[in-house]
């Protein structure tokens, strides 16, 4: 059975030093009340914490890969969280902590910022939420944190051109008009979402999975979408590009959302690696685009990108 080897310490260690930790998400919730900075642990013992924590994954059913990611990184947060509330509810309660007031969240009577984990400071990004009134002009900008950035797909497509259509401009009418504050009734507007803050690591789910209602189920979108192996991020508040570098691809094979199988593509010491369970092999970095997706609607390649994971090239070099 593989061991996966572990890292965690601060933002800019993290990225430059742990490439495969991180590309494997640090899959490991122990980690956090590891005493040691490195360290293995067994992926039995990782799956048998899971198991422990969310019921859905007790039984061999067949699971959503981006819903696991998604449960994987909050469950992290809400563990480090925890464990520096528990930590500081213990300095707190000596005598002198309490006399100054610390004990009930404030210091001198200012709130403290809410805790960032390296989760945070490695995953989270901010979107800003942009609503133009059509009336009086009046732009509402509403901001909100992400880990992962979910895009609709589209045949023979391209992040790029996936992430332009994630920030094209949007009109609010009919049914769907906006309550502006200043006009104090609903108007038509314009909206859009650009990203405020990118994050170090970008991590993109491909919504592969449609609800079809002639069908009244889900189907797989098999489509050819070009992920590349180099990424300019345009759609940002300052308008400045930038730069990301692919590490990583789960790649979901099958037809359908209940069934199937997941490997995945990891890049590591400049070499790419395929992993399928147990088995392990280096490929050739052409290879990736072999899990781009199938140009026809009907093919025998299963095996699509679905979600990916770029690092920045500025943090990386810092």
């Amino acid at each position: 059975m593989r061991i996966w080897y572990y890292q965690f310490c601060d933002n800019q260690e993290f990225l430059s030093t742990t490439r495969l930790e991180a590309r494997k998400l640090v899959v490991v919730m122990q980690i956090s009340s590891q005493k040691k900075k490195t360290g293995v642990i067994a992926p039995r013992r990782f799956v048998q914490r899971v198991r422990k924590q969310n019921e859905l994954f007790r039984g061999y059913m067949h699971q959503d890969a981006h819903e696991f990611l998604n449960f994987l990184l909050n469950e992290l947060v809400d563990i480090l969280e925890k464990e520096s509330h528990a930590s500081k509810s213990l300095t707190a309660s000596s005598p002198e902590k309490v006399a100054n007031g610390s004990c009930n969240g404030k210091s001198n009577g200012v709130k403290k910022e809410p805790l960032v984990t390296w989760v945070h400071k490695n995953f989270q990004g901010i979107l800003t939420n942009e609503t133009r009134c059509l009336r009086c002009e009046t732009v509402t900008a509403r901001d909100e944190t992400f880990f992962d950035l979910s895009l609709d797909i589209e045949q023979n497509s391209s992040i790029t051109s996936c992430l332009k259509n994630f920030s094209s401009t949007e009109t609010l009418n009919a049914e769907d008009k906006f309550f502006c504050d200043k006009c104090c009734s609903l108007q038509e507007a314009q909206k859009r979402m650009k990203i405020k803050k990118p994050p170090h690591i970008l991590v993109i789910h491909l919504k592969r999975f449609k609800y079809m209602e002639q069908l009244g189920r889900y189907k797989k979108l098999s489509y050819r979408v070009v992920f590349p192996l180099e990424l300019k991020l345009s759609n940002t508040i300052e308008n400045t590009d930038s730069e990301y570098s692919l590490f990583a691809v789960v790649v979901h094979v099958g037809s359908g959302p209940n069934h199937g199988h997941y490997v995945s593509l990891v890049k590591s010491h400049n070499h790419w690696l395929f992993f399928d369970d147990e088995n392990a092999e280096i490929i050739d970095e052409s290879a990736v685009q072999t899990f781009f997706g199938s140009a026809q609607e009907y093919s025998s390649n299963t095996d699509h990108g679905y979600i990916l994971f770029y690092e920045s090239l500025a943090a990386s070099k810092s």
